[in-house]
C-alpha cells in the first residue's frame, strides 16, 4: 500500500497481479482518474474507494466480484462502458459508505442511549437507596420515640403508683381509733406530780415539827418559822388589798 501515499497519481494499472484485495486507505489517491484492475482476484472494494471523486475510467473485468458489485460495474468492453463503470461503481461505493456511516451513527446512538439508560438506572438506583436510607432513618427515629414514650409512661405510672401507696399509708383506716398520745408523757406527768406531792408533804412535816415540837428553837426551824410567818403576812396583806379594791369598785 506504499503507492497509496502517491496522492498525485492520475493513472494506475494494476491488471493481472492476482490481487485479492486493495489497501483499506486506497481512497487517499484522490487525484486518480484512470484505474485498470483487469484479471485479478478481487471480490470487493474498500469503502474508501468512494473517495476517488476524480475517477473517470475503471475496468474490473475478469475478477470474482460480488454479484451486486459485478452487476454495477458491467462488462467494460469499450471506452464508454469503462467510463460508466467508474461512475456507477463510485455511486455504489458511496452508497455503501453512507450506509456504513448510518450504521455507525446508529451504533453510536444506540451506545449513547444505552449509556443514558445505564446512567438513568444508576440515578434511579441511587435515588431508591437514598429513599430507603431515609425511610430506615425515619423508622429508627419513630422506634426511638416510641421507646422514649413507653419509658416515660412507665415512669409516670410508677410515680403515680408510689404516690397512691404513700397516700394510702398516711390515711388512717376507716373505723380505726384516733392516735393515742404516747404513754410516756402520762408517766412523766405522774412522776412530776408525785415528786411535788412528796416535797409538799416534806414541807408540811417540817413546818409541823418546827411549830409543835421542841425543834422550834433550832436554827433551821427558826428560819422555817420566820419564812412561814412572812408568807402568812404577805397573804394577809394581799387579802386586805383585795378587799380595799372591792370596796373602791363598789363605791
Amino acid at each position: 500500500s506504499d503507492f497509496c501515499s502517491l496522492m498525485h497519481l492520475v493513472k494506475l494499472d494494476l491488471s493481472k497481479n492476482r490481487l485479492q484485495q486493495l489497501p483499506l486507505d486506497f481512497g487517499r489517491l484522490v487525484n486518480l482518474q484512470h484505474l485498470d484492475l483487469l484479471n485479478n482476484r478481487l471480490v470487493t472494494l474498500p469503502v474508501s474507494f468512494a473517495q476517488l471523486k476524480n475517477l473517470k475510467w475503471l475496468d474490473l473485468k475478469d475478477n470474482p466480484l460480488d454479484p451486486v458489485l459485478a452487476k454495477v460495474a458491467g462488462d467494460c468492453l469499450d471506452e464508454k462502458q469503462c467510463k460508466q463503470a467508474a461512475v456507477k461503481v463510485l455511486q455504489h461505493m458511496k452508497a455503501i459508505q453512507s450506509e456504513q456511516d448510518r450504521q455507525r451513527q446508529r451504533k453510536l446512538q444506540a451506545e449513547r442511549e444505552m449509556e443514558k439508560k445505564r446512567e438513568a438506572e444508576q440515578r434511579a438506583k441511587e435515588a431508591q437507596e437514598r429513599e430507603l436510607r431515609k425511610r430506615e432513618k425515619a423508622e429508627e427515629k419513630e422506634r426511638r420515640r416510641r421507646e422514649y414514650d413507653a419509658q416515660k409512661a412507665a415512669k409516670q405510672e410508677m410515680e403515680k403508683k408510689t404516690k397512691k401507696e404513700t397516700v394510702q399509708t398516711r390515711k388512717p383506716a376507716s373505723g380505726s381509733r384516733p392516735p393515742q398520745p404516747p404513754r410516756h408523757k402520762h408517766s412523766w406527768s405522774r412522776s412530776v406530780l408525785r415528786v411535788l406531792l412528796v416535797v409538799l408533804l416534806c414541807v408540811l412535816c417540817t413546818l409541823a415539827a418546827c411549830k409543835l415540837t421542841e425543834l422550834q428553837r433550832q436554827p433551821l426551824c427558826i428560819s422555817v418559822n420566820t419564812l412561814y410567818e412572812d408568807v402568812l403576812a404577805a397573804l394577809q396583806n394581799h387579802k386586805t388589798l383585795q378587799n380595799m379594791l372591792q370596796q373602791n369598785s363598789q363605791q
